[in-house]
């Protein structure tokens, strides 16, 4: 069985996985994330059609939403 990293750890998979079904296998389908495979990134569109391979680096990197530490004065204050 071919073995990929995704991020920084080893992961089994099996032949023929594409990006996208290795996306959703670790639940980030759903969410705003962004992958690259053997340090190029990868349109979303494009997911479907990569096959994974034996020693491929896979990092996928997820958007946490916020806003400023600062407190918020108005113009009054």
């Amino acid at each position: 069985m071919p073995s990929i990293t995704v991020n920084g750890e080893r992961k089994p998979i099996e032949e023929g996985t594409t990006l996208q079904a290795l996306v959703g296998e670790m639940g980030f389908l759903d969410r705003a994330v962004v992958c690259e495979v053997n340090m190029t990134i990868l349109s979303k569109k494009d997911w479907e059609k990569v096959l994974l391979r034996e020693g491929d680096a896979v990092e996928i990197i997820g958007f946490v939403g916020g806003g400023s530490l600062l407190p918020v004065f108005s113009k009054g204050d």
